[in-house]
């Protein structure tokens, strides 16, 4: 019966701790977009990534159009 006195409040302290994670990834977006993720893997990417090297010189010029000039 004593394990009861115990038992109790570490219960209680773990769900308090589990709420606190739910009502923190609520607030910081993490159940905003659930189909989007699963729909990804259905989209047929035909085009190859390009070379590391393109791809970060391609990015600077969209990121900055006065740079082209």
């Amino acid at each position: 019966m004593a394990i009861l006195l115990m038992l109790i409040p570490i219960s209680l302290v773990l769900l308090g701790l589990a709420v606190a994670a739910f009502i923190w990834a609520v607030k910081r977006g993490q159940f905003d977009d659930l189909d989007t993720p699963a729909l990804d893997i259905l989209e047929d990417n035909d085009r190859p990534a390009p070379p590391p090297g393109q791809a970060a010189d391609a990015d600077a010029r969209a990121a900055d159009p006065a740079r082209e000039r």
